[in-house]
């Protein structure tokens, strides 16, 4: 991967701007399309840098929305991804609204303990949730790729581990016997949603940059 102004040959590598003030998302995102011939930017390259509201009604919307104001506002190349947790006993909730479900302006640890509470008298069966990602890699004005990815899970009673950020400490994956905050990175990124949907733009990414 390039590094910001020091392109060794800046006519085959393009500049893809990510749609995210997210450190957590960024470098989980830039160790995924790692390897290929792109100069990933962010929003500190950008003086002004749009923020747009997330008025959408689904990850799709959202992701969508992000990655057309970015592109719009600096002609490259821009992914952006909206992502969330779906609980099946809160009927999909807290959804699109999963990083401010608390309330505006919240921590992860206040939203945690806000689903804690809603679960407090659920047994393990009726727990199940899954983390959905949505990535959007804007192209064009209106040309807008979209991909997505699932893994499913049971909510814990208490908050474990700490890694990861989000939901991920009462994310608990049967698969890796554990909760996301638990696990190592490269365990979590081969499983996440957000690894899932970026793996795919990654593969995408690969064949437009082969093209002649």
């Amino acid at each position: 991967m390039s590094v910001p102004g020091h392109d060794a040959k800046p006519s085959r590598v393009r500049r893809l701007v990510l749609a995210t003030n997210n450190a957590h998302k960024i470098k989980e995102i830039v160790g995924i399309l790692d390897g290929l011939a792109v100069s990933i930017l962010t929003a500190a390259d950008f003086p002004d840098f749009p923020d747009p509201e997330e008025h959408g009604a689904t990850f799709e919307e959202n992701a969508r929305l992000k990655a057309l104001a970015v592109r719009a506002n600096t002609g490259l190349w821009s992914l952006a991804d909206d992502s969330g947790l779906e609980v099946d006993a809160l009927n999909g909730a807290p959804g699109v609204v999963s990083a401010r479900f608390a309330s505006p302006g919240c921590t992860f640890a206040d939203n945690n303990a806000k689903l804690l509470r809603l679960l407090a008298d659920l047994p393990d069966e009726r727990r199940a949730a899954r983390f959905r990602s949505v990535a959007a890699l804007a192209l064009g004005d209106n040309e807008v790729k979209l991909f997505t990815g699932e893994v499913r899970g049971i909510i814990t009673r208490e908050p474990r581990g700490n890694g990861g950020f989000g939901y991920d400490p009462v994310f608990f994956v049967p698969e890796l016997n554990c909760t996301f905050a638990e696990a190592a990175p490269e365990a979590k990124s081969r499983l996440s949603h957000r690894g899932q949907a970026f793996r795919q733009v990654a593969k995408q990414l690969r064949e437009l940059l082969a093209e002649p």
